[in-house]
């Protein structure tokens, strides 16, 4: 989900990039030291309703009495929606519908969850899903990264929640979320998705300065994230916003859905076509290096501003990555330094890609005030990058 990216993005896709993600369960596991946490993995197909019966339960009742427990303390971060006004339908996906909105006095983007009411769980599972959401929750209230989209807070299972009328605003209406929704609530991020910014600077290309400004940005913020154990495994230009100064943030961390696991126990078709690592598409053990691989495809289309195997079929690109080491074409005037770093990114072993603190390092010894940037198709100067069709 990109959390928020101006009102005209319509199409994004709430929850995960793919278009058949692998939906699983709540659960931990450590490995040593390392916890990471993916963010795409928890089910919350089944969480409204059974969020109506735990809250029912609460309530003890006999023959002669009826008396309600104590409503439980507030979680740090959970949310006073009394604070919250909802506007107006930023996007509609799958897994939910972004609402433009404002927090205390803020800015925001509200996701409110889009799951039915017919699903089952044990009174034993409800409690795990519980306690593992208001955990993982608790660790991405702590991210604080000016590359990473700032999680706000969340509520669960409340029917308080003031969803704007469908004929009012081109909302959904309150008829179409469970009546005890949930809903998480990011900052809103003004300038549109970098895929949507790159579509636009097609022909006329980036400088150089801003190619390597932009990859930094999303480098700095996918170190950060690596550093708090945490794994993404969907980095692609629709899922990283910018601000009015261009100031790039990573977005969708798929919040609904976050599980813990030993990194050796992550497999699965996680991520979107044309960004997703050798490992993934194989349904291989995975670890925080198909952030990497993702992101060497981000800066070549960062570079090129164009679309990756814009020629291939799903087919064609899944095969061809996996048993072809096909990789997006790079031009031939590309600097060497930007090159390498694309072909060590999405090198096939996970093991020889270079972690995302060295990836900064390198982007930072560029050297930019020579030029180098993508040659545009009106300006050829003898460079034929665009004669050659890319894909296999």
């Amino acid at each position: 989900m990109a959390s928020g990216g101006g009102e005209a993005d319509k199409s994004l896709e709430i929850g995960s990039g793919s278009a058949d993600p692998k939906l699983g369960g709540a659960g931990s596991r450590s490995a040593g030291e390392e916890r990471y946490f993916r963010a795409d993995k928890l089910d919350f197909s089944k969480w409204d309703l059974h969020m109506g019966q735990t809250s029912s339960s609460s309530v003890v009742t006999n023959n002669s009495a009826s008396t309600s427990a104590p409503a439980p303390a507030m979680q740090e971060w959970e949310i006073d929606l009394s604070k919250l006004d909802m506007k107006h339908v930023l996007a509609h996906g799958t897994y939910g519908t972004v609402y433009r909105g404002v927090y205390a006095g803020q800015d925001v983007a509200v996701k409110v969850l889009d799951w039915g009411e017919d699903g089952y769980a044990t009174a034993a599972e409800t409690a795990a899903l519980r306690t593992s959401f208001e955990q993982e929750v608790a660790v991405w209230q702590k991210l604080d990264h000016p590359n990473v989209t700032k999680f706000i807070g969340a509520s669960m299972g409340t029917s308080d929640l003031r969803i704007p009328p469908a004929g009012d605003t081109g909302g959904r209406g309150n008829g179409a979320h469970p009546a005890r929704a949930c809903c998480v609530v990011v900052e809103y991020v003004a300038g549109g998705t970098l895929k949507k910014f790159l579509i636009k600077k097609y022909r006329a290309k980036l400088p150089i300065k801003d190619v390597i400004q932009l990859a930094l940005d999303l480098a700095r913020g996918l170190s950060y994230l690596h550093s708090k154990a945490i794994v993404h495994r969907d980095v692609k230009s629709e899922n990283m916003l910018l601000q009015p100064n261009k100031t790039l943030k990573i977005a969708d961390f798929g919040v609904a859905r976050v599980e813990a696991q030993n990194p050796q126990d992550m497999t699965g078709e996680t991520g979107t076509l044309g960004y997703m690592a050798p490992e993934v598409l194989e349904g291989k053990p995975y670890n925080r290096k198909c952030d990497v691989y993702s992101f060497g495809v981000c800066l070549w289309e960062i570079y090129c501003c164009d679309m990756p195997y814009a020629d291939c079929s799903f087919a064609e690109i899944s095969h061809a990555v996996v048993h072809k080491n096909l990789r997006p074409e790079i031009p031939k005037c590309c600097p060497n330094a930007v090159a390498n770093i694309m072909k060590r990114c999405w090198d096939p072993n996970p093991d020889k890609r270079p972690e995302m603190e060295e990836v900064v390092k390198l982007l930072e010894a560029i050297d930019t005030s020579k030029g180098g940037g993508m040659i545009a198709p009106d300006q050829f100067q003898g460079c034929l990058c665009f004669f050659k069709p890319r894909g296999p």
